[in-house]
């Protein structure tokens, strides 16, 4: 895995009254591998994904937590289609792109947001949450275009995410394990001594540099 890759979250919560819904998800282990997610990438990996109304709140308040440049970890992506559904912490973020819409058409202008999301960025790995179809369609144009970036599906989290996991033959450990923080770090390839850095140009280049050193005896 590219240790300086981003890492593309595609996350959502299934609306079971949805025509794209794919099946029952735990809402609350949604927003903890999320939660976890952010925790462990925050100030050592980018993290760029596309704006959900459930997901967006909880990655500002993150993001503002955890006292990093969430402008300069965190990029943000919206279709104009939207653009009136947008959660208000969307204005929060200084690294948004909104990508242009096709008028009536919902499935054509996330397709555009999407292809350029995915375009912009060097890519380590995606971790995939919940979510319905767009989980699957991310997934492949995923694969396309970063085809060996890691896969990372939160299967015990249910929804479309969990489906995936089961279709690609994940690692079971993403069907058992609960501890999202130790899922993530190990799958991310991710030190927990890995320090945080206010900025990615702050960072050093290689992994090694960037771990924790005991003080001196």
């Amino acid at each position: 895995m590219n240790p300086n890759g981003a890492v593309f979250l595609s996350a959502g919560v299934p609306d079971p009254a949805a025509k794209h819904f794919m099946g029952e998800a735990d809402t609350a282990a949604i927003t903890a591998a999320v939660s976890a997610l952010l925790y462990v990438t925050l100030g050592r990996r980018q993290l760029v994904w596309g704006g959900h109304p459930a997901i967006t709140p909880m990655v500002w308040a993150h993001a503002e937590a955890m006292g990093v440049d969430y402008g300069a970890w965190v990029k943000l992506y919206q279709s104009e289609f939207f653009e009136d559904e947008f959660p208000k912490e969307t204005a929060l973020f200084d690294n948004v792109v909104v990508t242009p819409e096709v008028p009536e058409d919902m499935a054509a202008s996330l397709a555009i947001m999407r292809e350029q999301m995915l375009d912009d960025t060097s890519f380590g790995a995606a971790v995939f949450v919940g979510g319905m179809q767009g989980i699957m369609d991310e997934f492949e144009l995923f694969k396309a275009k970063a085809p060996d970036a890691a896969i990372l599906p939160i299967m015990t989290a249910g929804g479309a995410a969990a489906i995936l996991g089961q279709q690609i033959g994940a690692d079971p450990e993403f069907a058992q394990e609960r501890d999202y923080v130790a899922l993530l770090h190990h799958q991310l390839d991710i030190h927990p001594s890995e320090q945080r850095y206010p900025t990615p140009v702050e960072q050093p280049e290689a992994v090694a540099d960037r771990l924790r050193r005991p003080p001196e005896p």
